[in-house]
Order: structure tokens, then sequence, then C-alpha cells
């Protein structure tokens, strides 16, 4: 039990960090939303190549580059990753936290349906009722954004995809992330310098502290996946299910009562529709474990 409450503790560590994040990148400002993916790239990758040195999983980075079609599953995750965090950071850059919040809450109901469509994977009745009312939800929000919600949209599909790539690869947490890290640190360095030698980088310009904050990036990306690593090797997968919502109720109470964007009525009911398809979700997901950890233990009784 008292592991169970260490896992507690250290998931909710690692969603409230990610659900924060919305206050961190703005610090980063004038710098770009490509400059601060760069950077968070780059100190990513010394980062996670401290930590696999300290956790001794070199051995372990060495196997990654052995098979290739973990190798080809890393680098989709890699540029989907990519594509994910930058997404977030214009996002939160440019005014969008509630949408942001939108993107990781459809994720999970996102996830379920690209198993349905690309691993063949069967969505039961109410699983297909929590996609319905996000469905209806999206497009509600797509009359009151007066276009779709690109932002949330290319966040959860792009993690969707990530998800699945990283299943599909099987591979460690620490020792997967530094692998991605290493196929985007090329292009990552590689354009920091380029606005080196325009004139136009921002690392030495801002002072010591915001070059401080730049580099911090790679810690904040770290920190947050080593919490949620050591959680998940010690809660059940429903309460680890349920934790993961809580990063983007964070970011949603920030961008409406701290950020003060703009929340009409149509976009509350947009929200509280999709609200409506996670408890569904989730109701449906525990109902299903239940049934499931009942016909186990009747088979091993017979």
């Amino acid at each position: 039990m008292g592991e169970e409450r260490r896992g507690l503790a250290l998931g909710v560590a690692a969603y409230a960090m990610w659900g924060l994040f919305p206050l961190y990148w703005p610090l980063l400002e004038p710098a770009g939303a490509v400059e601060i993916l760069a950077h968070r790239v780059a100190w990513s990758m010394l980062t996670m190549a401290v930590l696999i040195v300290a956790t001794r999983r070199t051995t372990h980075l060495r196997r990654l580059f052995a098979v290739r079609r973990t190798r080809n599953l890393l680098a989709v995750a890699s540029t989907v990753i990519a594509v994910n965090w930058g997404t977030y950071i214009w996002g939160v850059n440019h005014g969008h936290v509630v949408e942001t919040s939108l993107g990781y809450f459809i994720n999970p109901l996102v996830t379920v349906l690209m198993g349905v469509l690309i691993l063949r994977e069967t969505m039961r009745p109410l699983q297909w009722l929590a996609i319905a009312t996000a469905a209806s939800a999206v497009v509600l929000l797509t009359i009151d954004f007066g276009r779709p919600p690109w932002v949330a949209l290319t966040l959860a599909f792009s993690f969707g995809t990530y998800g699945l790539a990283k299943k599909q690869a099987n591979a460690g947490s620490v020792e997967s992330l530094t692998f991605e890290t290493m196929l985007l640190t090329p292009v990552a360095v590689g354009y920091i310098a380029y606005l080196t030698i325009i004139g136009e980088g921002h690392f030495a310009t801002e002072g010591a502290g915001h070059a401080l904050l730049l580099t911090g990036t790679g810690v904040i990306t770290a920190v947050p996946l080593i919490c949620f690593g050591a959680a998940a090797i010690r809660l059940p997968m429903v309460t680890l299910g349920l934790l993961q919502y809580l990063a983007p109720i964070i970011q949603f109470a920030l961008g409406v009562w701290v950020l003060h964007e703009e929340m009409p009525a149509g976009r509350w009911i947009g929200f509280t529709l999709v609200w409506l398809a996670l408890v569904i979700f989730t109701f449906e997901a525990a109902g299903h474990r239940r049934r499931q950890l009942r016909l186990a233990a009747e088979s091993s009784a017979i």
C-alpha cells in the first residue's frame, strides 16, 4: 500500500508539472516557438544522455539501434513528438491555452479511435457513444471558433500517433526518448546555429536568466517523465488513466482563470460535451476492467 501511495504522489507530480507548462513557455519569449522547440530538443538530449549514463541504461539504448523495426517506429515517434511539442509551445504563446487543454482532453478518445482504424481493434457500444459525443463537441467548437480547433486536433492526433508508435516499439521510456531526441538533435542544433549566424537567436541576447530558462527546457522535459515512469510501475492502469486528466484540467483552469482567455457560452457547451464523453469513456473502461477481473477470477477458481 505504501508503494501505491508513493506511485500516486509521483503520478500527481508528473501530471501537475505537465499541466503547469503554460506558465513556463511564455518566459522564453521573445524566442519563437520553433526556436524554443529546438532548444528543448537539444537540452533534452543532453539531460537524457546524463540520465542514460547515471541509470546505466546504455546497453538498453544500444539495443534500440540493433532492431530495424524499432528504429523506424521511434523515428516516427520522434517526428510526431516534435510536431506535438512545437504545436503546444506555439499554442500557449499565442493565447490558445484553453484549446491546448482540449487537445489533451480528447486525446484518450482519439487513441481509442486510432486503435480501431489502424490496429483493427473492436470498440464497445459505450466507447462509440463517447466518440460520437466528442465528435459533436468538436463540430460545435468549430462553429464557435469560426474554424476547426486545429491546435487541439493536432495535439490529440500527434500524441495519439506517438503513443501508438511507442506501444509498437515496446521500448523503455528513458532510452526511447533519448533515441528520439538523438534523431532530432542535429536538426535542432543546426537551426539554433543558423539563428545565431543571422543574428536572430535569443540564447545569448536576453541575459543569463533567459539563457538558464532555455537550458532548463531539458530538465522540465525529463523530470515529469521520470516521475511518470516511476508511477506507472506502482499504480493500476485505471488510476493512471484517471490521473491523465489532471494535466488538461490544470491547463484549462490556467487558460480561463489566470490567463483570462475568452470562453463564450458555445465554448462552455462544447467543453461540457467533451467532459461528458470522458465520463462515459472512463465509466465504461472501469466497468470493462471489473468484468475482466471477475471473469479471470472465475476461470482460475474452476
